[in-house]
Formats: C-alpha cells, structure tokens, sequence
C-alpha cells in the first residue's frame, strides 16, 4: 500500500479544503486544542492555523514528527523556532500573501493621522462639533515617507503613497544601485530627520529589535508620523511614549503592540496622539483562507511529488 501523508488541520477547513486535496493524502480536523494536541505528533504535515482555540500556538509545538509544517501568518514570534529548527521541518509561511491587505490598512494609518480621524472619532464620540481641522493634520501631496522593510508589503505601500503625491523611499537589505529611492539598512538612519512619515514593515529579527529606540525618535521631526504594521518588538514602547508625551514626535499608529493584547493598565493606551488598532491589519480582510489554501494546495502537490516547496521560511534569518 502506498504511503499516504497525514494532513492535520482545523475542522472548520475541511468542508471548503477537503474537495479540493489530491489523492494520496489522509487528512484529520480538530476542533478543539485537546484534539489538536492529541491528532499533531501523528501529523506528517501540519496547519495549525486556529487562533481561538490556542492550537495556533501549541499546534506546532506538539508536532514532533511533522516534516512540514504550514501558516498563513508571516511573522515568527509564536512558533518554537529553535524546535522546529532543531527537527529539520520544513516551514512556509504567509509571505507575500496578502500584500494588498496590509498595505491598505498602512495607508488606512497614514490617512489618519494625516487627518487626524482619531480625533474626530473621539469628537463624535463625545457629540462634539469640531470647528477647524484638528490639530496636527497635514497634507499628503509633498509629504515624505520611509519604509522600512521595502519587500511585498513595503512596496504595495509605497505604490498607495504615490498615488497621493507622497515621496517614497523603501530600505531593503540591499540597497537598489538604479533606483536612489531604495537605500540599504544602514542607510536610514543618519536620514531619519527628512521624513515626515516613517512606516515599519520589517520582519521582527534580532536586528530589527527595537530598532526605533529614543535615539532615532530624537533624529526625527518633532511632527513625524510613525505608523507600525510590522510587530510591536521593532519599536522601544517606553521610549515612545515618552517622546509622545514631550512632544518629541507628532503622532503614531500602532497596529502592533509588545506584548499582545496589550494589559489594560498599560501606559501605552493613555499616551497622547496614539492609535491602537489591536493587531486587526491582517483581519481585515475575507480572503485569507481562499489564497492560503491556494499556496497550501500548490505546496502540497510540490511535496508528493519530491519537489522543493515554495515560501519556505529561513529559520536562521527569521524571515
């Protein structure tokens, strides 16, 4: 009898997945974290994408002789690397997935602090009729803007800023030599000062930690924008809230916060010209499971067929 891969995934998925696997695979859902822990060490291939019930998390985790194992998500910080790393599994990831939808929930960040729609939420909210532009809202059309971390996402920003008049420029890991809008990472720094917008969309590396820190806020312009739809660890919290509360710096937009969710006592929430947007940039969208299991289905016959997978993760760069 031929080998048959055992494919274990959210029950929620089978009845929209299930039609569309090859042949030649054994596939079992979970609906619950017991059942998840329970079905992941017989997995050969695992998604664990199922934030409700935990197995997200604790999913990969228990997936001790899995040879593959799949998310829809990019970022890195909630699965056991080192583990993974250690047992030689294969990892793909969401990379380049959904592009289009967190670029436009970027530019959702940047439109609001340029018009200030936090505030006039808030207005609203308080049944008051606000009289004159709130202030520190600005125009896009000659605004300059950063991006940090100029990959798929950075750069369908970078296209939505355009179309408003917004001179972009991307940093990637290398510098473009025929195209001066794209600079190197060490390039950014010492030119922090000309941008009045900065957008975070950088994996969360070990170089990436904290990397806007009080010595760079304090090179920025005291009315620079800082919007972060990358992860919470790419920015010194303590740090910011303190420039936002002296004036440092004009006003930010976090997707993303350190830790998640972010305690309710947490200063982070009361410091001034701030948005918290809970970490919906992904969520925002109703095409997720359609164009993961593309991929995944992609992927899958790569694999039954001894080929090399695509979007596989490098654990050693994270990313």
């Amino acid at each position: 009898m031929a080998h048959k891969p055992l494919i274990v995934f959210p029950e929620r998925y089978r009845a929209q997945l299930s039609a569309m696997l090859p042949e030649g695979v054994e596939i079992r859902g979970f609906s619950t974290l017991e059942e998840c822990l329970a079905l992941a060490p017989e997995a050969e291939i695992g998604w664990f994408d199922d934030w409700a019930s935990g197995a997200y998390v604790q999913g990969p985790r228990a997936a001790t002789s899995a040879r593959w194992i799949n998310t829809v998500t990019v970022g890195l910080d909630a699965f056991p690397v080192k583990e993974i790393r250690e047992r030689g599994q294969i990892f793909t990831n969401g990379n380049g997935l959904m592009p289009d939808v967190i670029a436009d929930y970027a530019v959702l960040g940047v439109l609001t602090l340029a018009k200030r729609l936090d505030e006039v939420v808030r207005a609203h909210d308080r049944k008051a009729w606000i009289r004159s532009g709130p202030p520190g809202s600005f125009e896009l059309l000659g605004a300059k803007a950063l991006i940090i971390g100029y990959g798929a996402i950075g750069r369908e920003i970078g296209t939505r800023l355009r179309a408003f008049g917004v001179d972009v420029t991307g940093v990637r890991r290398s510098a473009d030599s025929g195209d001066p809008g794209v600079i190197g990472p060490d390039d950014w720094r010492p030119r922090l000062g000309e941008f009045d917008i900065v957008i975070l969309a950088a994996p969360s590396t070990d170089e990436t930690h904290a990397m806007i820190g009080a010595a760079e806020i304090a090179t920025m312009k005291a009315d620079a924008r800082l919007i972060n739809i990358a992860r919470g660890e790419l920015v010194d919290q303590p740090a910011l809230i303190e420039a936002l509360r002296s004036g440092a710096i004009g006003s930010a937009f976090l997707d993303v916060t350190t830790p998640e969710p972010l305690p309710p006592e947490d200063p982070l929430w009361d410091a001034p010209n701030l948005l918290v947007t809970m970490h919906l940039s992904g969520q925002s969208q109703t095409s997720a499971f359609r164009r993961g299991a593309q991929r995944f289905l992609k992927n899958l016959r790569h694999y039954l067929a001894g080929e090399p997978l695509e979007h596989v993760v490098d654990l050693s760069r994270g990313y």
